[in-house]
C-alpha cells in the first residue's frame, strides 16, 4: 500500500467524519463531544480505506463513497469505545490517549457508543447516492447492520468474553475473530462492491474471499504485536491479552506459527485478487501492510 494513498484517503475520511459533527445539533454538548473524541482520536482508518479502494478500483467516485466510508469507521469507533469499558477488556489506553470512559465517564462512554452506532445507519439511509447505486441502499443497511450485530462483530465479542481464562481450539479461534474483526472488514469491501451497479457475482466472490483472508491476517497480526510491540507503538497496553487470560494465535500456535499463519493469509488474498480484471494493487498493498504493521 502506497503511503501517500493511505494519507490520502485518512485525511478524507477525517475531514467528513469531523463535518458531519460540526453539522450536529448540540443536543447535548458533552455527548457530541464524546463523539467527536472517539471517533476522530487517531487510528489506521483501515475499513474507510477498503471502502475507497475497493469501490474506486470497480469504478465508483470518492464523494459517493465517503457517507459508506463514514457509515463503517462510525460502528468502528462505538465499537472501540464499548470495547474499552470496565465490563468488556477495561482499558485505559486507546491509540495512546485515555479511553473514552477515562476521558468523560461511564455513561457518556456508553452513550457516545450508542450513538455513534445509530449514526452509522443515518448516513447510510439519508447521504445522496448516484441513480444507478442507489437501489443498492437498503442491501447497504442491512449488510452493516449484520456485520455489527449478533451475526457479526457482537457475537464475536460475546464469543471472546465467554472463552477468556479458557484454551480454545484454532478453528473456535478463527470463528471468533472472523466474527469480532472479520466481520467489518468483510463488510468494508462489500460495500465498496456495493457502490457500483451490477458487479459480476464471481468477481464479488473473489472480494469477500480477498476480505475474509484480510480479516483474519489482521487479528493474527494483532495477536503478534501484543507479543512482541510495545506500549508507545501500539497506543494500548502491551501485553494485554496475555493478562487477560485471552486465547490468541501465537499461544496456540507458537510465535513462528502465527506468523506463517499471517503469511498464508496473505498469499490467499494476493491469489483471491489475481482473479479480477483490475487493477487492485491497492488492495494487494494493504495485504501487505496488515502482515508487516507494527502497530
Amino acid at each position: 500500500m502506497q503511503p501517500e494513498a493511505l494519507g490520502h484517503y485518512q485525511a478524507r475520511i477525517n475531514r467528513y467524519l469531523g463535518e458531519i459533527f460540526d453539522r450536529l445539533p448540540e443536543v447535548e454538548p458533552r455527548l457530541l463531544e464524546a463523539m467527536r473524541y472517539g471517533t476522530l482520536l487517531g487510528g489506521k482508518r483501515a475499513r474507510p480505506y477498503l471502502v475507497y479502494a475497493t469501490g474506486t478500483m470497480l469504478g465508483a467516485d470518492e464523494a459517493s463513497l465517503d457517507p459508506l466510508a463514514a457509515a463503517v469507521e462510525c460502528i468502528h469507533a462505538y465499537s472501540l469505545i464499548h470495547d474499552d469499558l470496565p465490563a468488556m477488556d477495561d482499558d485505559h489506553l486507546r491509540r495512546g490517549q485515555p479511553t473514552v470512559h477515562i476521558a468523560f465517564d461511564e455513561a457518556t462512554a456508553i452513550l457516545a457508543g450508542d450513538a455513534l452506532q445509530t449514526l452509522a445507519f443515518e448516513l447510510l439511509c439519508d447521504s445522496p447516492l448516484p441513480d444507478t447505486v442507489a437501489p443498492n441502499r437498503l442491501s447497504m443497511i442491512r449488510l452493516l447492520a449484520r456485520a455489527s450485530g449478533y451475526q457479526g462483530m457482537c457475537g464475536g465479542q460475546a464469543i471472546d468474553l465467554a472463552s477468556t481464562a479458557r484454551r480454545v481450539p484454532l478453528d473456535a479461534l478463527k470463528r471468533l475473530h472472523n466474527l469480532k474483526t472479520g466481520a467489518l472488514i468483510r463488510a468494508s469491501v462489500e460495500l465498496g462492491c456495493l457502490a457500483v451497479p451490477q458487479l459480476p457475482e464471481p468477481h464479488a466472490e473473489a472480494l469477500r474471499t480477498y476480505a475474509d483472508c484480510i480479516g483474519l491476517a489482521f487479528q493474527v497480526q494483532d495477536d503478534i504485536l501484543d507479543v512482541t510491540g510495545d506500549t508507545e507503538q501500539l497506543g494500548k497496553p502491551q501485553g494485554s491479552d496475555l493478562a487477560a487470560d485471552k486465547s490468541t494465535f501465537p499461544a496456540l500456535l507458537g510465535l513462528d506459527g502465527a506468523r506463517d499463519t499471517a503469511q498464508s493469509l496473505y498469499q490467499d488474498a494476493l491469489t483471491a485478487l489475481a482473479q479480477l480484471p483490475y487493477n487492485s494493487q491497492p488492495l494487494e498493498g494493504f495485504a501487505r501492510y496488515i502482515v508487516e504493521r507494527n502497530r
